[in-house]
């Protein structure tokens, strides 16, 4: 059976993959699964709910609530918030379950559902597989008074962008361009700013259920650099839709470096170390080389980096596409948390963005997707050996890295050199020797 949980929960098309049904039945399985564990010494678990402002958001929103409740959880409405928000008050409100309605980065007719457990840390792969075993179960439904009660919550944005304001000092002086992508963010990341003393020009801040991340925000950044030209702006940030991501004109990897320099000046940075992917650029890893600071990698995808940072008491790690995790604040990547940090550094240092960034001198990257392939065979001697032969070419230069996709039938090849076309050349030719090697049929 195809697995429902992705990387990042369960993501479809809106009422074509995800439907209100599979909605309430996830949330009934994930609610059944939580009380099955115990603890509640007689009182209802308690569930807090929050969402992007995809329109989808709405009816699959009362799915998941009408799921919960009929499961015998109280439930606390959030309404439009950050993920990282939601993280936030399931951690505050000693919520059992806190639950994300957002596809984050992805086109407006897609949206996604994502669990949080106590604390407001994501599910690990068994309690996903638990909730997966419940769906179409039987099951003995609590009538009277024992089904939930649903609750509006009042202030959720006013008491996140309260927890940010407290992680940072003043930014007076400076001015910032921050792109909301139509999304959660579009009020909580402007206040948070401004609140902190930094003159905000908020742009794609006007959300209308139909245009979140359409053209703007961290997957489209030439209207944030627009705006930072034509405002003379100190900086700018693009968010994505849930805001657990941020990007400015520098990269992921240019902002982790930035951050990892000021912990550990701060002396925050524990044991020196600071945790990213393996698609993080090698010129990444040779700055905090530099500078004493040790690199861990994990595989792709934040939940990985957060298992590295827990499993390790770590207290940064993120990944190239903008997920920035600060643990001493956040169980989760958070984007108005990022630029509120980087713009503290540049406040106490005095600096631009880009002579900070500038620690990161990135090596062109080049990544070409193979397609109809069998992705379970990246082990073949004759790929193997291709790899070692342009991997000894390129030597301290450069880096080869193969990765099979965990859903299609795809291997992703990607190569760091040099220049550009050593690069394109490098990546041509070992996807030719995959194509060659793997080809389905």
């Amino acid at each position: 059976m195809t697995r429902l949980f992705g990387t990042d929960g369960v993501r479809g098309q809106a009422n074509g993959q995800l439907t209100a049904g599979l909605a309430l039945d996830l949330s009934v399985a994930a609610a059944r699964v939580l009380v099955s564990q115990g603890g509640y010494d007689g009182a209802r678990p308690l569930a807090v709910v929050g969402r992007d402002t995809r329109i989808s958001g709405q009816f699959l929103e009362h799915a998941v609530v009408a799921g919960l409740a009929s499961a015998g959880m109280d439930v606390i409405r959030l309404r439009v918030v950050p993920t990282p928000g939601v993280a936030y008050l399931t951690d505050v409100l000693g919520a059992d379950l806190g639950v994300v309605i957002s596809a984050s980065h992805n086109p407006m007719p897609d949206n996604g559902i994502k669990f949080l457990g106590r604390g407001g840390v994501k599910l690990d792969d068994a309690l996903e597989l638990a909730i997966e075993e419940r769906i179409g179960q039987e099951w003995e439904r609590p009538v009277g008074g024992d089904v939930g009660r649903v609750t509006p919550y009042a202030t959720p944005v006013e008491e996140y962008v309260g927890h940010l304001r407290r992680t940072t000092g003043s930014l007076a002086g400076l001015t910032v361009v921050l792109d909301c992508a139509h999304g959660a963010a579009s009020e909580a990341g402007p206040l948070a700013l401004r609140a902190a003393g930094a003159t905000v020009i908020a742009i794609n801040a006007s959300p209308d259920g139909l245009n979140i991340n359409d053209g703007c925000g961290s997957t489209h950044l030439d209207p944030l650099r627009r705006a930072v030209l034509e405002h003379g702006a100190d900086a700018g940030f693009a968010l994505d839709g849930d805001a657990d991501r941020c990007l400015a004109v520098v990269d992921g990897d240019q902002i982790l470096a930035v951050l990892a320099l000021a912990l550990r000046d701060a002396g925050r940075l524990v044991d020196d170390t600071v945790v990213s992917t393996v698609m993080s650029n090698l010129g990444f890893t040779k700055a905090m080389r530099a500078a004493g600071i040790t690199v861990r990698q994990t595989a792709v995808g934040d939940r990985y980096v957060l298992e590295e940072m827990h499993a390790g008491g770590y207290t940064l790690g993120g990944e190239q596409s903008g997920h920035v995790i600060m643990s001493e604040y956040a169980t989760t990547g958070d984007g108005i948390l990022t630029a509120l940090q980087v713009l503290q550094r540049m406040a106490s240092t005095g600096s631009r963005l880009a002579d900070l960034a500038g620690v990161v001198t990135r090596l062109p990257q080049v990544l070409v997707n193979v397609p109809d392939v069998d992705r379970a065979r990246t082990d073949d001697v004759e790929l193997l050996a291709a790899v070692a032969e342009e991997e000894a070419l390129l030597g301290d230069s450069g880096r080869v890295l193969l990765r099979p996709s965990g859903t299609e039938p795809l291997v992703r090849v990607m190569v760091e050199a040099p220049t550009l076309a050593g690069a394109q050349a490098a990546a041509d030719r070992l996807a030719t020797v995959v194509k060659a090697r793997l080809a389905l049929g």
